[in-house]
C-alpha cells in the first residue's frame, strides 16, 4: 500500500466507518429549507447555499455552547414523522455516497418531540427511515450498515427514559447510548442511575467527554459511569507529557478503549487550533485506538472525506493511518465480535486493497 499522497476520488472510494455522528447536525441544506417551508419556521436564510455557509460561519465561534446553539433550526424541521422519514433516509444515502461501509447516528429523541410525537414513536419512525436509506442504497450498490445510539440530554431530566428506550430498541436497529450536550457543568455522574440500568441490561454506551472539561469527565466517564467508548476524548492529552502517560492515559490506551476524534468540529468549539496540531495524529502514533469521525457534517460543513483529506495534506497522514483509524471504529463498533470481524475481513481490508 502506498505512503503517498492520495487523491481526493480515491479518498472518497475509500470504505469508511463512523462512529461519532449527529442525525441532527448532518441535514442536507436543501432538505432544512424545503421542511422549513412545510412547518412555518423562519431560517436565517431560505437558499440551500447561504444556509450551509451560515451554519459553517456560525459553529466557528470557538464556544460550545453557542455550537450547539446551530441545530434550533435543524431540530425545528424534525418534529414530524414526515421530516424525521426524510432526514433519516437521507442521512444513510449521504454516508453511502461518502464510501461509509458502517456508520452509527446518535440523536436525542426527547428533542424531537414538540411535534406532538413521544419519544418511543421517534425511534420508530427514525428506524423507518434509516431502513429505507439502507435499502436504497444496498440497491444503488453501495450498501452501508448504520446502527442508532440514542442520546439523553444531560442537562435535561430525560436522560433514564431515553435508556429505557436504547433497552427497548435493541433488536430493533439500536445499538447503544450516549449523553450529549454542554459538558461543563453538567457532569455525567449525575446520570448514574440511567448507566448502571445499561450495564444490567448489557447494553454498550459511549459518553462525550474530554472537549469542553478535561480529564475529570474522561476518569468520570470512564471509572465512576463505566463508558466503553469517549466521544470526543481530546483532552487526554493533558494527562501525557513528553510521550510518558499518566495513569488515566495509561489506562485508555492499554484498554483499547476508542477515542471518537472529530477534528473539523474541535477546532470549531476551540477543543484543538489546527488540524495539523490536533492531537489524534499524536495520540495515533503513541498507540491509542483513536477513530475519525465527522460529529456534525452540516454545522461543521464536512463528510469523512473531508475529514481523511484534511489529515492527509495538513498532517501527513498516510493510507495505512487512514486504514488504521477505519478498522478501529469497526473493531470498537457497538456490534457483536464476528459482524466487526466479517466487517474487517471481507469490506475494510479488502476495499483498501482494491482501491490503493
Amino acid at each position: 500500500m502506498s505512503s503517498t499522497r492520495i487523491d481526493a476520488e480515491t479518498l472518497r472510494r475509500l470504505p469508511k466507518a463512523v462512529l461519532h455522528d449527529h442525525l441532527d447536525g448532518g441535514l442536507r441544506p436543501a432538505t432544512v429549507v424545503e421542511l422549513a417551508e412545510a412547518v412555518g419556521h423562519t431560517l436565517p436564510t431560505t437558499d440551500p447555499g447561504e444556509l450551509a455557509a451560515w451554519y459553517v460561519e456560525a459553529a466557528n465561534s470557538g464556544d460550545l455552547v453557542r455550537y450547539i446553539a446551530t441545530f434550533e433550526h435543524t431540530l425545528a424541521v424534525m418534529q414530524t414523522r414526515e421530516g424525521l422519514l426524510r432526514t433519516a433516509e437521507e442521512y444513510v444515502l449521504d454516508l453511502a455516497a461518502d464510501g461509509v461501509v458502517y456508520g452509527e447516528v446518535r440523536y436525542a429523541p426527547e428533542l424531537n418531540t414538540r411535534g406532538g410525537l413521544t419519544m418511543s414513536e421517534v425511534v420508530e419512525t427514525v428506524q423507518e427511515g434509516l431502513a429505507a436509506g439502507m435499502a436504497k442504497a444496498a440497491a444503488a450498490g453501495t450498501p452501508v450498515r448504520v446502527g442508532t445510539l440514542l442520546c439523553g440530554m444531560r442537562m435535561f431530566d430525560r436522560v433514564r427514559e431515553a435508556a429505557d428506550l436504547a433497552v427497548a430498541f435493541r433488536d430493533a436497529g439500536v445499538v447503544g447510548f450516549d449523553i450529549a450536550g454542554a459538558e461543563d457543568g453538567f457532569p455525567p455522574a449525575d446520570h448514574l442511575d440511567a448507566f448502571a440500568h445499561l450495564r444490567r441490561e448489557n447494553v454498550p454506551f459511549t459518553i462525550h467527554a474530554g472537549e469542553a472539561h478535561g480529564l475529570p469527565s474522561i476518569h468520570q466517564a470512564l471509572q465512576v459511569c463505566g463508558a466503553q467508548r469517549i466521544g470526543h476524548g481530546v483532552r487526554i492529552t493533558d494527562d501525557i507529557v513528553d510521550g510518558k502517560l499518566g495513569r488515566l492515559a495509561g489506562w485508555v490506551r492499554d484498554r483499547r478503549i476508542a477515542l471518537e476524534m472529530c477534528p473539523t468540529s474541535n477546532l470549531q468549539t476551540g477543543a484543538a487550533t489546527s488540524i495539523a496540531e490536533h492531537p489524534v495524529t499524536a495520540l495515533k502514533d503513541l498507540g491509542f485506538r483513536v477513530t475519525l469521525n465527522t460529529d456534525n457534517r452540516l454545522v461543521s460543513g464536512t463528510t469523512m472525506t473531508r475529514e481523511m483529506s484534511l489529515l492527509v495534506e495538513q498532517a501527513d497522514w498516510t493510507a495505512e493511518d487512514l486504514r488504521t483509524v477505519t478498522v478501529n471504529a469497526v473493531k470498537s463498533a457497538f456490534l457483536p465480535f464476528d459482524e466487526r470481524n466479517a466487517l474487517i475481513r471481507d469490506v475494510v481490508l479488502p476495499g483498501y486493497d482494491a482501491v490503493l
